[in-house]
């Protein structure tokens, strides 16, 4: 594939607004000023701060089209936004394209399927798979985007069990940087179909994404609080416990503080994709280590009234051990969130032809949300990452092997060469 080179140009904004017109965009566009301008541009990303030329709002396949089409003719950067989740590289003097109104959900119960919008979000998905016993791959809020979160890899708390939501991809139709449509999946652009099941927006705008769900009418889950006393020695149990469980049973351990009184605790989120019963008996040893329960339960509900939250991550490293130094002096800190998620399963062994999701071997997420000088000594950093988590865009290639890295990069030369589409977790051609 070639692509028309990028010729950079002194455009204004009534050029680029005169542009939009002429190629057929029939959405929203906002200019510094407008009432909504300051409101579209901003990202859920705490201090981000970009400064387009315009903001428009695309309704429909052809809007993006549009907008793909009249930043490469002005030659300006061009970035997309749903809900802002992911949005880390400001669109300065460019186009912010939004999709946030693009928020059509399908569900095929017999075939198990989702077709959706490149705005929706989980909730939506969660709701209308409920209706018939289905789930998807959701992450922890119902907030974030289905399609960066999906395209980033996409890990939830079904993952154990059915995989990363990149894996449950079937087909996907993409505008790619010269404004083409084109639909791809296992048989159609079958390298296309790899890269983005993980490798994100790099090679194109997704205009529609199709996934499997999954028969989970219920989950038994929650989080459960306890004293920090006893918190080394069950970081030691949890870390033995865990490699025990079974693939249904996705647990993380942190050390955090009560929500109403801010004492610090140790807290454990549980998701079991199965009967009350066998969760609280695989629990059990667990929990005794941890000592009594100071707050909290885990309840049987629907999957979509179940609520996890998550910890922002400051720091991210994906390791394969944990060693007792490292928990020691974990188990000491006065006050940094920390959240040690155990991995595997599915993750670890997904079926043939599965997309780039990175270091899929990871046995745990290590994340704190703040810097920690004090613990220098102990924590011995992987270099690994991934995507979804990943807060500078500069070091997007840890998220990946050195093999799909590679890979990325000739998919990213065949179909986006001129890196028309790099105001994101970018890899270059």
């Amino acid at each position: 594939m070639t692509t028309q080179a990028i010729c950079k140009t002194e455009a204004t904004g009534s050029d680029v607004v005169a542009g939009l017109l002429g190629a057929g965009f029939n959405g929203e566009i906002h200019r510094p000023g407008d009432a909504q301008y300051d409101v579209l541009r901003q990202s859920i990303v705490p201090g981000f701060d970009s400064r387009p030329l315009v903001v428009v709002e695309a309704y429909s396949r052809s809007d993006i089209q549009a907008a793909v089409r009249t930043a490469r003719q002005y030659g300006l950067p061009l970035a997309v936004q749903a809900t802002g989740h992911g949005t880390r590289v400001p669109a300065d003097g460019g186009i912010l394209l939004r999709t946030s109104a693009m928020t059509s959900v399908l569900v095929d119960p017999q075939r198990k399927v989702a077709k959706v919008g490149p705005g929706t979000r989980w909730g939506a998905v969660i709701d209308a798979a409920g209706q018939f016993g289905l789930a998807p791959l959701a992450g922890s809020s119902r907030d974030v985007g289905v399609t960066g979160y999906t395209l980033g890899g996409g890990v939830g708390w079904l993952a154990r069990k059915y995989g990363f939501a990149a894996d449950s991809v079937i087909r996907a139709e993409v505008i790619t940087a010269d404004g083409r449509v084109v639909t791809t999946s296992a048989d159609e652009h079958p390298e296309l179909f790899w890269a983005i099941r993980g490798g994100s927006g790099n090679f194109g705008i997704v205009t529609s994404l199709e996934f499997r769900l999954y028969s989970v009418p219920q989950v038994h889950s929650g989080i459960v609080y306890f004293g920090i006393d006893n918190a080394a020695e069950t970081l030691k149990f949890y870390r033995d416990w865990s490699a025990t469980i079974p693939n249904e049973l996705s647990t993380a351990i942190l050390l955090t503080r009560l929500p109403d009184s801010g004492t610090r605790a140790l807290a454990i989120k549980v998701t079991y994709a199965g009967e009350a019963e066998l969760a609280e008996h695989l629990l059990k040893p667990l929990f005794e280590v941890a000592g009594p329960v100071l707050a909290g339960e885990l309840k049987t509900t629907p999957f979509g009234e179940s609520a996890m939250g998550g910890t922002p991550a400051r720091y991210l490293d994906l390791v394969d051990t944990l060693a007792d130094d490292l928990l020691d002096e974990l188990a000491k800190l006065p006050s940094a969130t920390v959240e040690i998620r155990h991995w595997g399963g599915a993750m670890a062994h997904p079926g043939p032809g599965a997309g780039p999701v990175g270091h899929r071997e990871a046995t745990y997420s290590l994340i704190i949300n703040e810097e920690v000088p004090e613990l220098s000594a102990v924590l011995r950093n992987s270099g690994r990452t991934f995507l979804n988590f990943l807060a500078d865009p500069a070091n997007a290639k840890s998220a990946y092997c050195e093999a799909d890295l590679a890979r990325l990069r000739s998919v990213k030369r065949a179909y986006d060469p001129d890196n028309f589409f790099h105001l994101n977790h970018n890899i270059k051609p």
